[in-house]
């Protein structure tokens, strides 16, 4: 079942619709039956993987509760078992691949070859919701989950089991124990986020998408301003597509009464690399520093170790977002950014001393947030690249000033025509306004839920009519290819 699609729409509208019908006690088989069919849209069989994770984990959860003493080695072993299943179905190809390049290296041929598995939907999420489970109740920090609905439903609720965020048992299983009834406020809210994830998707993303992938496609045939502007435009791809399915999940599980956590906070407006990890898919983020970061032992041992501590968080990072080694260097350079960061912290100080800068002045905080995204958009030169070489080829022709481009007519070559274009624009401006407010803490769905019956049904409408008119349909489109879910 496409989430971009009138069928999703109508599924959760059932799905909420039930479930306010129904009393509390049975709300959650009611969801957890929903969850599961969802999950078997896309492909039935999946259905076995993500329930054998379930009953491993469930079950894990109970013994490290009733065997304390043996809680670390439950643990252990449990956690062994569900990455070695994500090695199985995600990078077995990879290694494969890997192994047979490092032996034709050294003998010159080789026919060792591994075939790549369909990976089952939303594995690299619901097995780290998993395995963040089991770690939190060894740690004491949630007791285990006595309830195999709620807890299933935990790993499956529909509105995130694909593509996140990715939740912790501690927020989700109390809410899933005490299902609150009809809220009006939340509905508002959650609808308006739907509304937004769609024109984020349709609008923006799916256009951007068009130019990003005409100039990837061949990267031998553009360069200089072209391929700068590209790059940056990709950035504003990844996070329009990913933020646009983060808001409809996210208002999907409020119309259903669940607060998800929110997954995207202005990351673009970030004044530093860290800072920008801080805002961007900040279930991962947190994920990853409460369960590898903190673990290999953060900032306690030393700066050296904390150096090599974020450097292996993010290479791990990187290689989570996809089976291919140039998602292993975009994350080891967001890794090297902060590093670098860190150890200049002392010189930019001075300098900012020597030189009187006024740290609060706005050109000054424009400046580190520009710098900031440009060192954004030049990781993401190797993040989904098939090959090192298409990533370096791209790096070589981004240098030649060729800034007549911008106004000659060749961006409306790409695959956009002018109206278009200007409408991708248009987006952008509305998508960075929003942002702006969102830092300076205006809540816009808040403010805009609050409003008039009249004022909130012209702004839902007007919505969905922008969406429908200027959405990105057409032969050939796919709503289902977020670019997230592929991970």
């Amino acid at each position: 079942m496409q989430i971009l699609s009138i069928y999703f729409l109508i599924f959760l509208a059932v799905v909420a619709t039930v479930n306010y019908i129904l009393p509390q006690r049975l709300r959650p088989y009611w969801l957890l039956i929903s969850g599961f069919a969802f999950y078997a849209s896309y492909k039935a069989e999946y259905l076995i993987v993500i329930l054998i994770g379930i009953m491993i984990s469930y079950t894990a959860g109970m013994m490290i509760s009733r065997n304390p003493d043996k809680g670390k080695l439950i643990m252990s072993v449990t956690i062994v078992i569900l990455v070695l299943s994500l090695v199985y179905f995600k990078y077995i190809g990879m290694i494969g691949s890997t192994i047979s390049s490092a032996v034709k290296l050294v003998k010159g041929a080789s026919d060792f070859s591994l075939e790549s598995i369909i990976v089952p939907l939303g594995i690299s999420y619901y097995l780290l919701q998993m395995i963040g489970y089991v770690v939190d109740v060894y740690r004491n920090k949630i007791e285990a989950c006595s309830s195999l609905v709620n807890y299933a439903l935990f790993v499956s609720f529909f509105p995130t089991v694909v593509s996140g965020p990715i939740e912790r048992a501690g927020n989700m299983i109390p809410q899933y124990e005490k299902l609150t009834g009809f809220d009006e406020d939340s509905i508002r809210r959650g609808i308006l986020q739907i509304i937004w994830g769609f024109f984020l998707k349709m609008v923006v993303a799916d256009r951007i998408g068009v130019l990003v992938s005409t100039v990837n496609s061949n990267p031998s045939a553009y360069e200089g301003t072209v391929v700068f502007i590209i790059a940056l435009l990709y950035s504003f791809q990844i996070y329009t597509d990913f933020g646009g399915y983060s808001s409809i999940a996210v208002g999907s599980a409020r119309v259903l009464g669940i607060k998800v956590m929110d997954n995207f906070n202005s990351p673009f407006l970030a004044k530093s690399v860290s800072e920008t990890w801080r805002r961007w898919h900040i279930s991962l983020s947190t994920w990853f520093r409460d369960y590898i970061y903190i673990p290999l032992g953060g900032n306690r041992k030393g700066q050296a170790r904390k150096y090599i501590n974020l450097l292996i968080t993010f290479f791990v990072s990187g290689l989570w977002h996809g089976a291919a080694w140039t998602f292993a260097i975009w994350g080891l350079i967001n890794g090297l950014f902060q590093v670098i960061g860190m150890i200049l912290m002392p010189a930019r100080n001075k300098v900012v001393e020597i030189f009187h800068i006024d740290r609060e002045a706005f050109s000054h905080k424009l400046l580190k947030t520009v710098f900031t995204f440009l060192l954004f958009s030049f990781a993401v030169v190797f993040f989904g690249k098939d090959t090192f070489d298409q990533s370096i080829m791209i790096l070589k022709n981004i240098w030649k000033f060729t800034p007549w481009v911008l106004t000659d007519g060749t961006f409306y070559t790409l695959g956009l025509d002018r109206p278009d274009f200007n409408l991708m624009m248009l987006g952008l401006m509305l998508m960075i306004i929003a942002d702006i407010l969102n830092y300076k803490g205006y809540d816009l769905p808040g403010i805009i839920s609050k409003q008039s019956l009249w004022i909130r049904w012209c702004i839902y409408i007007g919505a969905l009519v922008l969406i429908s008119v200027c959405g990105v349909w057409g032969h050939g489109y796919n709503a289902a290819n977020f670019i997230y879910v592929q991970f």
